[in-house]
């Protein structure tokens, strides 16, 4: 059987002022110590495998010891710039554990993980290449969702922080089949609620892998919580 493959990818768009006004007006705006065009000098990669030895899409990029130095250095500081004061007394406590590159998506996005060694708690960083699309569609997840998002644009350069979840189509394989009636139609009610809001800010591509589901764990009952995380 011939599967039919995507043979296009959604446009790129540039940011026009019109946009860049606001983003300046908006705190979104500001000069960063690193560009998206800075972490495409790896010399190497290495693919990333999942826990049953599947290609992953994403591979750990190999820089030149000195160039590594100080891309660590600058990644550090855009981590204190977009998570704290932006000023340089943190840099002795963090460390990037890796650099990744996603050879898939349109943006092909960096996947920075920077960890806080003093009590050893993380988190991801994505740097990506700038697009208006996406920048209006984190900006409308800000303003016409409940959740919060926080991200920054230069130039050609959008950084954005990791969004926390299970990816949709994971957790439909793996967790769905095994939950309970009652959890099933709280899923199913915050699938209307995701819909509506997708339908609102205009996220039309709303596949298993572009979205998350959240799990809290109450001490009663277990909530669900679906967001997007591609725009």
């Amino acid at each position: 059987m011939n599967h039919k493959l995507i043979s296009k990818k959604k446009q790129v768009y540039p940011v026009l002022p019109a946009l860049q006004t606001y983003l300046d007006q908006h705190g979104r705006a500001m000069g960063i110590p690193v560009s998206y065009e800075d972490l495409l000098r790896f010399e190497g990669s290495v693919a990333i495998l999942d826990g049953d030895d599947r290609d992953t899409l994403w591979v750990d990029c190999l820089y030149p010891q000195g160039e590594r130095d100080e891309l660590v250095t600058n990644l550090k500081r855009l981590y204190s710039i977009l998570h704290a004061d932006g000023s340089d007394t943190i840099l002795p406590f963090l460390t990037v554990d890796s650099i990744a590159f996603c050879t898939f998506g349109n943006t092909k996005p960096f996947r920075i993980k920077v960890r806080n060694v003093i009590n050893d708690n993380y988190l991801f960083l994505y740097i990506k290449r700038c697009d208006a699309s996406r920048v209006y569609g984190l900006e409308l997840e800000q303003l016409l969702s409940p959740n919060r998002i926080n991200f920054l644009v230069h130039g050609n350069t959008l950084i954005e922080e990791h969004i926390v979840g299970i990816p949709g189509d994971v957790f439909i394989e793996e967790k769905l089949p095994s939950l309970p009636l009652q959890d099933q139609r709280a899923l199913a009610k915050e699938f209307v609620k995701f819909n509506e809001r997708c339908f609102l800010r205009l996220l039309g591509d709303m596949r298993s892998y572009n979205y998350v589901v959240v799990i809290t764990q109450d001490f009663d009952r277990i909530q669900y919580r679906i967001r997007a995380i591609d725009f």
